[in-house]
């Protein structure tokens, strides 16, 4: 993220394409400003914030807001009324009709500088960690204002206590273009939380990223980041969360997203996060899943020692032994096959599906086309047994540090696979719990 540390040398174009007829004002330092109609004389009352419309590139305001307390109803200015911004007070001109502006009245896509971005938690992308908005920079020029930075800077926290005189520090500015909402919708849903991420942005980050940086922050935040997710994407943040913010997204999903979201979950991952969850609320997440899922679910929840067939999936690749690696590289990338079931082939017999090897997907890329997978593979199997239990599989993953362990019963026919962040992710989240 590009954070200058001074006010930019060429402000806003749009705004100074004719000449240098601007200036830049801190927030902090004109709010509470009197706001006069016409001369000093005439005093409206004083700035209490600062209205802006958010648009495609940096907000503009709107409007001066005025609270005036003690039951009097509130004044809202269009900023067309502005005349100038003097150090002692803000000058307007008298209302188009009436002798008093009509009260403020919000809309969707309009940001109140105070109520909604001072103090607000913001996602810093350089660091992972959150910053706090202390002031905010404006620009104004030829009749407008426009939003450019947020200062998270220590001096910006001295304005806004009113100690601007003590200037420790070099200002550290975040363009508007970084701390920009998720969109005019979640504005409005959402109590206009300001994030240094915009949509696309977040479904770059790692979901570790995303899950490390929602524990951080308050609930309506939480809110603000998760909405947006898709369903995979939020499904992998979720099960790399803390059991905390587990426990405090479940609680805030609707019903139907919830369903999709635990729709892209393994059943071990299910079983991991509904162990976490208070009982009330898997009593109600059981019932979105499909009655079979719900029941293994169940019964591994219920198990002291759940076992290695329980946890398993059925998602996973076979071949025989005579196939080229062309053949199956060729139907690899025909087939809709998930990106976590490819990890590895298992060359199986038919029609019992005895597990006779497995060629790891790096293998067989680096392998002759005309070559059998039974010259390629690797045999025996490294495999666990149906009725192991979850600490042998833990034991298994930390040997060998595969990434999925296939299942076989006594007579070493295939039944399944498990998925190393199936087991060791699940065992991260219950230390977190002891």
């Amino acid at each position: 993220m590009s954070t200058p540390t001074n006010p930019p040398a060429s402000p806003h174009p749009d705004l100074t394409a004719a000449g240098k007829d601007f200036r830049f004002h801190y927030y902090s330092q004109l709010v509470g400003r009197p706001v006069c109609q016409g001369g000093i004389s005439h005093r409206l009352g004083k700035l209490t914030d600062i209205v802006f419309r958010l648009g495609e590139t940096y907000p503009e305001a709107v409007g001066l807001y005025l609270a005036h307390g003690w039951g009097k109803p509130t004044e809202f200015i269009p900023f067309s009324r502005l005349i100038k911004i003097d150090a002692d007070a803000i000058f307007v001109q008298p209302p188009e009709s009436g002798e008093q502006y009509p009260p403020f009245v919000d809309q969707v896509g309009w940001l109140m500088l105070d109520e909604h971005l001072m103090g607000k938690t913001i996602l810093d992308m350089d660091g992972r960690r959150t910053e706090v908005v202390n002031d905010i920079h404006l620009l104004e020029s030829k009749g407008r204002m426009v939003l450019v930075h947020v200062d998270i800077s220590f001096n910006g926290f001295l304005r806004r206590w009113g100690l601007g005189r003590f200037h420790i520090l070099k200002d550290v500015f975040i363009s508007w273009k970084y701390v920009q909402p998720l969109s005019l919708e979640d504005v409005a849903a959402t109590d206009r939380v300001s994030l240094s991420v915009t949509r696309s942005q977040i479904h770059e980050l790692p979901s570790e990223d995303l899950a490390d940086a929602l524990e951080e922050l308050s609930e309506k935040e939480q809110q603000a980041v998760f909405s947006v997710l898709d369903s995979e994407k939020a499904a992998e943040t979720l099960m790399e969360a803390e059991p905390r913010a587990q426990r405090q997204i479940i609680s805030n999903l609707r019903k139907e997203r919830a369903r999709t979201i635990l729709g892209e979950m393994s059943i071990p991952q299910l079983a991991d996060l509904f162990s976490v969850l208070p009982h009330d609320d898997k009593m109600q997440l059981l019932p979105l899943l499909p009655s079979d899922q719900a029941h293994r679910i169940e019964g591994i929840l219920s198990q002291r020692e759940v076992t290695a067939q329980a946890l398993m999936s059925s998602q996973y690749v076979t071949a025989g032994r005579n196939d080229t690696v062309r053949q199956t590289i060729d139907r690899l990338r025909t087939s809709n096959y998930d990106h976590d079931m490819i990890s590895y082939v298992y060359v199986v017999g038919e029609p019992d599906r005895l597990l006779q090897g497995v060629v790891d997907l790096r293998e067989l890329i680096l392998s002759d086309d005309a070559l059998p997978l039974s010259e390629v593979m690797v045999a025996p199997v490294v495999a666990a047994e149906s009725d192991d239990v979850r600490e042998d599989l833990e034991e298994l993953f930390a040997k060998y540090h595969y990434r999925m362990i296939p299942v076989v019963d006594r007579g070493d026919h295939l039944l399944g696979v498990i998925h190393f962040k199936d087991i060791m992710k699940g065992l991260v989240a219950r230390a977190a719990l002891q």
